[in-house]
């Protein structure tokens, strides 16, 4: 029975086995969708974007309907994780019948007699008809509407750019990746007492620091650590 792993950067492993998935270190474990569904309830819904946006051949999304949907979604595509199908043959395509010739003699129509006017055959005249010129009054064109303009919000100044309320949790935040040389992962979950996806959410691309603060968080591997910091 095939297992799988998911580490803290969202990359998913299958392996044949479950000892075998057991011997990873710094992962989560699933090898059934239950089990994926039970592991997601602590994942905020950002993560599970995440992760099927990083699957490859699937198209990106920027919100599942609900948790269900996207467990589900993510369970069917890691199937195919690790397989390799056989190249798919090309059938030749099929040659076109030629079109059967028609006769000419059969698709030639008769040809109808016609008779000459005479004494007792005269032809018939149509009577003429004269009609009479309508006269309709063209109503002047409709003046359109210009479009309505639509109110561009006033761009945020780079004064009130990554302000924060003064004390909070988020300008504690801010301070430590304003440090030099950043701060690690361990270190922000260590002084806010936060869990692993939520402290992940905050810095992801995605959470509160971009969004309503306008802020780049740059991550890079210093050494066997992964460092955060702010741009600029």
């Amino acid at each position: 029975m095939k297992s799988f792993t998911i580490d803290a950067e969202n990359n998913i492993t299958v392996h044949s086995s479950a000892k075998e998935a057991e011997a990873v270190p710094n992962s989560e474990r699933f090898s059934t969708e239950a089990a994926l569904a039970k592991l997601a309830t602590n994942w905020p819904a950002a993560r599970l974007v995440e992760i099927w946006n990083s699957l490859p051949g699937e198209t990106p999304v920027r919100k599942f309907k609900d948790r269900a949907t996207a467990v589900s979604r993510i369970w069917k595509a890691i199937q195919t994780l690790g397989q390799t199908g056989p190249a798919a043959t090309e059938e030749p395509a099929p040659v076109p019948e030629p079109a059967p010739v028609p006769d000419p003699e059969a698709t030639r129509r008769p040809s109808r007699k016609r008779s000459l006017p005479s004494p007792r055959n005269p032809p018939r005249l149509r009577p003429l008809r004269h009609s009479r010129p309508t006269w309709r009054r063209r109503s002047p064109p409709r003046r359109r509407r210009p479009p309505a303009l639509k109110k561009v919000p006033a761009a945020a100044t780079a004064k009130d750019a990554g302000m924060a309320r003064e004390g909070s949790k988020t300008a504690q935040v801010i301070a430590m990746l304003k440090c030099e040389g950043g701060t690690t992962l361990e270190e922000i979950m260590t002084a806010m007492g936060w869990l692993k996806h939520t402290t992940r959410a905050m810095l992801s691309a995605g959470g509160s620091l971009t969004k309503k603060h306008g802020l780049t968080v740059i991550s890079e591997n210093v050494g066997e650590k992964r460092v955060y910091s702010i741009k600029g």
